[in-house]
């Protein structure tokens, strides 16, 4: 939708508009009814020297309509066509007149545009249907058929005039949904499985079996399928309906070149002493041979199946069963839903699937004051004076409790009867929203409710920006008390703020920055396809039987909101799952997680099974602004994990991933964009606030997928999303410790090459210094044109040595190695600690969170001194290319402004107004954060 604002105003006694701006609003940004919010767009120019200023606030919404029922007139057209046979040639004159005087209004109707250009259609004579032969006597009905044959003309003309219409509508709107809609449909139907292997899996398909001889009622029929050592057989059903079941054996493990399949029949017979016997017979069989199996690769259509003959069996009734199979791979579309033989069949727990993070706001509830508050302290229940009274109002959304200061309430000469409180407090609230938010006012003393009130979630007010405020609402406190319910009402203010985006994951790996309101959603940038290809040297984590070590990996990766799993692939150390998905991406500078676990979970025979965890094999982080664009890269990956015991290599991953971008344009701009929406800078949350909510963030997330089927375990969302992040550990202390020095060594260095020239240690060296400082006093000017000609001298020169592919844990930049067991404890060991003198345990806990705190610095410290590291090295192509360009225009532009200019210029600019400033972070504060640190390489 395109807004435009003019300017309308007479000049001279005749009107003339001047432009003001326009506004272009995707259909991505509308929201149904009752979901509408006034958002602010800042207009925009024609051109770059227009003074065009000022924003605009709109509310947009939609009402979903029935769609009207057809014309009348269409849906009796056969009624209509049996009239005029009936009527005289005069009339059928009349309806072709009406036809003419129709067509003509259409003409005026239609813009001068359209009128002047014909379609094509028009110029093209359409084929009639040969006229039917008839008797001679009827000739009347004849001349009536004749007649009849405009009017179906008109008719059909009107419907294909209009389905073209309709047909023009469609193919209009659904091409811009493409422009602002998802970029994996086309993708993933253009490039399917391209960056993994196809793997050949062998397809049998049992529909139904018949019998020639009846079947008594307590039968059912069942087919038996054996490759080799894998056998497998079909539900049981009545010889009436179908079984309908597709097998995928995978023929990589297949140790037989036949296919046999059996028909069973079973009968079920009650003896006098309630014993149950179960009489199974054979109906016949019926082999294939693999070599001779059809190949079907899709978009074909499936194959159809086939009666085969069994062979005679027991029954010698003779029987046949329809079955079709064929050879595929894992794109097909019968596999997700077919019993697999390297995932354990059937079972939900080892099937890939697709989860999604519930959509998740920020609720903010703002506490003002409450009055005429029902307080009863006598013995009676009567009502006395209060004197020095603590009051708090404890807030409950869910698990989410928040408590306000402490107030005094009386009816003291300096104490107020009415007591305020004018504080914020923030919750998570995750869709489908709790129903009822519970405001309950205690006295904090005793610990004593006096009143409470809900507030219905799903009708609160939802706010994306700070122009607008939501309205304040008094609601009732009620008592437990029947007889007197009422005990006096509170004053807040309620909204779910859309403008943040609410933090799940750690800063520093974040795969998703978009606010949670849909009207401040942007279009997608780029696509990202990750192909899961498979594992190798997995250790053994488990013991089947008790005998012998096993291993039954499966896969999860997380960007955005999109959590996918793949198949859980039993008892192999080395699976492959070539598996592919794709992720929309709206800003490069995210991170792409994948983890590996072991499940343990499929087995449901209850018991010990049920509370089993799975466990991690190892972790990797794929930052997508050190990949180039629209280029795949196939690369293993060691997985290494740190327990108890000290740190172990678990295995190898294989892994393709591909960031591809249509708009090179909207890529390089978003390096402009702030990280975060426009909410967390103009009114932005305290530090401990947001670390307070994202832990709680994390387990709603959490508790929302764990309610999936099959469930996504605590234990790898916990692992996924870094929920131990901020944790004691002297490990990770130690390792952003020397991640710090490192940093400040280049300055070291600096120092002593310093020095080194000041005490004559390399003669010529210092003899250039001494030039380099007389031509600095000659030629002042060129002083910043010839540094930065130098770092762009030395950008390119690094471009040959810059990192070809994407990195991976680093282990030694973890200091895994370099701990020893009793700090490899520390940091396994819980909050609060497991010693058992008492004082000991609390200066522990107080040591680790303070120690916490600490090491969080340090890392974000070092990874300042990483991203200046990285602008140099190349680690984002695209980043340090935009630093290499800037330094090249930024040496010409000093060489021809002359330095006191610039200075001035500097300076003026830097003391400028504060009505010429803007509340986001300048550009290249935004740019400077986006580069990448080594922090999400940290284990």
């Amino acid at each position: 939708m395109e807004v435009n604002v003019v300017n309308d105003k007479l000049r001279n006694g005749k009107r003339s508009g001047g432009f003001l701006g326009k506004v272009k609003v995707g259909g991505s940004a509308f929201v149904p009814l009752g979901e509408e919010s006034l958002v602010y767009y800042p207009l925009e120019k024609r051109s770059v020297f227009s003074h065009i200023r000022g924003e605009i606030g709109l509310k947009i919404w939609y009402v979903d309509e029935e769609a009207a029922p057809p014309p009348a007139v269409e849906e009796a057209s056969d009624v209509k066509a049996e009239a005029v046979v009936e009527e005289a040639p005069a009339e059928v004159k009349t309806e072709e007149e009406t036809k003419v005087v129709d067509e003509t209004e259409n003409e005026k109707s239609k813009p001068p545009e359209a009128a002047e250009e014909k379609p094509p259609e028009a110029g093209k004579t359409e084929e009639q249907p040969p006229p039917t032969p008839t008797p001679a006597p009827a000739a009347p009905a004849q001349e009536a058929a004749t007649a009849i044959t405009p009017i179906a003309q008109s008719i059909e003309k009107k419907k294909e005039m209009k389905e073209a219409e309709i047909s023009d509508k469609r193919a209009e709107f659904s091409m811009h949904e493409l422009e602002l809609s998802s970029l994996s449909a086309e993708r993933s139907r253009l490039c399917s499985y391209d960056l993994v292997d196809r793997m050949p899996f062998f397809f049998v398909r049992a529909v139904k079996a018949k019998c020639a001889a009846p079947l008594s009622a307590d039968s059912s029929l069942h087919a038996r399928l054996v490759i080799g050592t894998h056998s497998v057989k079909t539900k049981s059903q009545n010889p009436d309906k179908d079984w309908d079941q597709v097998f995928a054996f995978d023929k990589e493990s297949l140790n037989s070149t036949s296919l046999e399949v059996s028909v069973w029949s079973t009968t079920e017979s009650k003896h006098e002493n309630d014993t149950v016997i179960v009489t199974e017979a054979s109906l016949g069989s019926v082999s294939f041979d693999l070599q001779d199996v059809p190949k079907r690769v899709p978009p074909d259509s499936p194959l159809a199946p086939q009666w085969y003959t069994l062979e005679a069996g027991d029954d010698a009734g003779g029987a046949d069963v329809m079955l079709a199979v064929w050879i595929g791979t894992q794109a097909d579309e019968a596999f997700q839903e077919a019993w697999q033989s390297d995932s354990g069949g059937l079972l939900p727990e080892t099937r890939a699937k697709v989860y999604l993070s519930p959509k998740l706001w920020y609720l903010r509830l703002t506490v003002i004051q409450a009055q005429d508050l029902q307080v009863e302290t006598g013995s009676d229940g009567s009502k006395a004076k209060v004197r020095n009274l603590e009051l708090h109002v404890k807030a409950q959304l869910g698990a989410q409790v928040f408590k306000t200061s402490q107030t005094r309430f009386g009816s003291g000469g300096s104490i107020s009867a009415n007591p305020s409180w004018n504080e914020d407090l923030v919750f998570v609230a995750a869709e489908p929203f709790d129903p009822f938010l519970i405001l309950t006012v205690e006295d904090s003393d005793k610990e004593k409710s006096l009143g409470q009130a809900m507030i219905h979630v799903a009708s609160l007010s939802r706010r994306i920006d700070d122009k607008t405020e939501s309205w304040s609402r008094w609601f009732n406190l009620i008592g437990s008390d029947e007889s007197k319910p009422y005990k006096g009402r509170i004053h807040v203010r309620a909204c779910l703020e859309g403008g943040y985006h609410v933090l799940d994951e750690a800063a520093h790996v974040m795969s998703d920055v978009s606010a949670s309101a849909k009207q401040l959603a942007k279009p997608p940038i780029g696509l990202l396809e990750v192909g899961i290809r498979g594992a190798k040297d997995l250790l053994p984590v488990k013991t089947s039987d008790g005998t012998r070590g096993t291993t039954d990996a499966y896969v999860v990766a997380k960007y955005g909101s999109k959590w996918v799993r793949t198949r859980t692939i039993l008892d192999r150390f080395n699976p492959r799952w070539n598996e592919q998905y794709t992720w929309d991406v709206y800003d490069p500078c995210t991170v792409l997680t994948i983890g590996v676990f072991d499940n343990g979970r499929y087995k449901r025979g209850g018991g010990e099974s049920d509370k089993k965890q799975d466990l991690r094999i190892g972790k990797l982080r794929i930052r997508l602004s050190t990949l180039d664009t629209n280029r795949a890269y196939v690369n293993t990956y060691s997985l290494t994990t740190v327990l108890p015991n000290g740190a172990k290599k678990m295995g190898e991953i294989e892994l393709a991933v591909r960031f591809s971008s249509s708009s090179w344009v909207s890529l390089l701009q978003a390096y402009a964009m702030p990280m975060m929406p426009r909410m967390h800078y103009v009114k932005p949350l305290s530090p401990p606030q947001q670390e307070i909510l994202r832990h709680t963030a994390m387990k709603v997330v959490t508790a929302r997928l764990g309610r999936s089927e099959p469930p996504l375990g605590a234990e790898v969302v916990q692992f996924m999303l870094d929920s131990d992040t901020g944790l004691w550990s002297l490990r990770r202390s130690k390792a952003n410790w020397f991640r710090l020095v490192k940093c400040l060594s280049y300055v070291a260095v600096l120092d002593r090459w310093l020095d080194g020239v000041r005490r004559w240690l390399h003669p010529p060296t210092t003899v250039m210094a001494h030039l380099l400082i007389a031509a600095v006093v000659v030629y002042p000017n060129l002083l910043l044109p010839t540094t930065f000609m130098y770092a762009f001298l030395n950008l390119v020169l690094r471009f040959r040595g810059r990192v070809r592919g994407p990195m991976n844990m680093d282990p030694r930049l973890s200091y895994v190695n370099a701990v020893g067991d009793d700090e490899l404890d520390e940091e396994f060991d819980g909050l609060p600690s497991s010693r058992p003198v008492d004082v000991i345990r609390f200066r522990y806990d107080r040591l680790r969170a303070l120690a916490g705190r600490a090491q969080t610095l340090l890392g974000d410290v070092a990874a300042q001194g990483e991203r200046l590291e990285a602008l140099m090295s190349w680690r984002d192509p695209r980043a340090t290319a935009i630093f290499a360009v800037v330094c090249l225009l930024a040496s010409l532009l000093f060489y021809t402004v002359p330095f006191r200019g610039f200075i001035l210029g500097f300076g003026f600019y830097y003391l400028r107004h504060p009505r010429f400033r803007d509340d986001l972070p300048p550009v290249y504060i935004n740019f400077f954060r986006r580069l990448p640190s080594l922090s999400d390489q940290m284990l």
